[in-house]
């Protein structure tokens, strides 16, 4: 294993060389590529924006709940016209000048009421009219004003959003750690993406080295009479072959490291050396535990907790629109109008206006019926499909640490296979050079070697895969024992 992680690390120095590439400026492990992917990505900037929208909407719902002061008014509207006036005792219409000017303001305090729908207001109002023609100034106040409207059968909007709002933003926060987690999961591809690009490339340089000496070896025992030509030429074909692989593994690797650069978020001219998670941790997973934490931590939960409240809420808004609606309003306060400022605000007049609106279908052919008919259906299937995914979830969650479970005994055979693989190209490679075998027992030595690196490098990537779409679906670390967090007030601080 040491040998393995030697070649493998030497590798990336290799190429560097090679190309004529700026040299190994720092070290990389998975990790630490998760971490830069999870800092400077496009994909994390474009995680966090999305998460902030759905911030500030949280935000914007939580504001309708608080009390909000308004100001409105007219200032400076001067009107010079002509205005018809009907006479009260004739009924007989004339028109008159009219040369005003009028200003009006009002200041006001809302606050929408959770519990019942209503609405609560609290103003204060001034206006002002001068009259050019008969050189008058009129002041009409309303010092103080509460007005309630109170919808009496109606739909609640804001009652419903009280329930599922803050599940919303819980599921944003959930959603965040997750899409977190896809982006691990990008990160590791790419990483392994590059490693094995690294591990042929090193591999079709030794390859070529190799078959060069033998080569040379074989031209020399040809030229003694002790191998065929029929041989040498297949060895000649073989160092043909090791020259076209090193070209083409050596352009694979150049586009898996600008595959990774680019996802990463870093410059094109950084180098760096990738070292190899040559071992995997010792990590077992119960079935139970995965899934209690899945259930407690994803938004699998949630997103089902939502959809079965907006059904329920399109049955309810579809039974408030039906049948009579009734509202009723009032506005109780004080009111008086003077030539001056001093009389508006003396001697106040009480005023009352209260009543109720009412307005109710005689006959609308069934229609309100059947939205309520189609949404209590809607709210069956609804409930029908949240079993159904519930099911598929927990069916996903078992299958998948049944994969992982057994991946790590994949990763042991596969290190050991390419151990053996090892050790029997360089037993090979020994017999060939004194003569005890042909050149296709070299080259099929050497094909199995390079088959068994490719299957122990893909078999840790299949491992790690395995192991971030786990922590995915539960948002638990099951190496370090922690579910996964993130500081949500830092972030919507940035």
């Amino acid at each position: 294993m040491k040998k393995k992680l030697i070649l493998l690390s030497v590798g990336w120095l290799v190429y560097n060389s090679v190309t004529g590439q700026n040299p190994v400026i720092g070290k990389m492990t998975l990790e630490e590529a998760i971490r830069i992917a999870h800092t400077y990505s496009p994909q994390a900037q474009m995680v966090q924006l999305s998460f902030m929208s759905r911030y500030w909407s949280y935000r914007s719902y939580r504001a309708q709940l608080l009390p909000s002061l308004n100001l409105s008014g007219t200032i400076g509207n001067y009107n010079r016209s002509l205005v018809d006036v009907r006479d009260p005792e004739t009924g007989r219409i004339s028109y008159v000048a009219n040369n005003t000017l009028s200003n009006d303001l009002a200041v006001y305090i809302n606050q929408k009421i959770a519990l019942t729908g209503g609405n609560v207001s609290l103003n204060t109002s001034l206006a002002r009219l001068d009259q050019f023609s008969y050189h008058t100034k009129t002041y009409n106040s309303n010092p103080v004003t509460i007005n309630y409207t109170q919808p009496l059968r109606s739909f609640n909007t804001l009652k419903w959003q009280k329930k599922t709002e803050p599940l919303q933003y819980e599921k944003a926060k959930k959603q965040y750690l997750e899409s977190l987690e896809d982006i691990t999961l990008q990160a590791t591809t790419y990483f392994f993406s590059v490693l094995s690009a690294q591990t042929s490339y090193r591999k079709s340089m030794d390859n070529l080295k190799d078959t060069r000496s033998m080569y040379e070896i074989a031209q020399k025992r040809f030229g003694i009479g002790t191998l065929p030509k029929s041989e040498l030429l297949q060895l000649e074909l073989s160092l043909m072959n090791a020259e076209l692989s090193v070209s083409n593994s050596k352009i694979n690797l150049e586009i898996a490291l600008f595959n990774f650069r680019s996802y990463l978020g870093v410059s094109e001219s950084a180098f760096f050396e990738l070292q190899p998670p040559m071992s995997v941790p010792e990590v077992f997973m119960e079935y139970n535990f995965v899934l209690s934490k899945a259930l407690q931590n994803s938004s699998h939960q949630v997103s089902l907790k939502i959809k079965e409240l907006n059904s329920q809420k399109s049955v309810a808004q579809a039974k408030a629109d039906r049948g009579i609606q009734v509202e009723l309003r009032a506005n109780l306060g004080f009111s008086q109008t003077g030539d001056d400022l001093e009389r508006v605000y003396s001697r106040l007049k009480d005023r009352e206006v209260v009543g109720l609106s009412v307005s109710m279908p005689i006959y609308d052919w069934g229609m309100s019926r059947g939205r309520i008919k189609m949404a209590e259906a809607e709210a069956r299937l609804a409930r029908t499909e949240l079993e159904q995914e519930e099911t598929k979830f927990q069916q996903d969650i078992r299958i998948k640490v049944m994969k992982f479970n057994n991946q790590a005994t994949q990763c042991n055979i596969s290190a050991k296979a390419l151990q053996i693989a090892e050790e029997r190209y360089d037993i090979t490679k020994k017999r060939f050079q004194n003569g005890g075998i042909t050149v296709t027992d070299l080259n099929t030595a050497q094909k199995e070697l390079d088959a068994a690196s490719e299957q122990y490098i893909s078999q840790l990537h299949t491992f790690w895969n395995a192991y971030f779409e786990l922590r995915k679906l539960s948002l638990y670390d099951f190496i370090s024992k922690k579910d996964i967090s993130a500081e949500f007030d830092k972030i919507v601080e940035k």
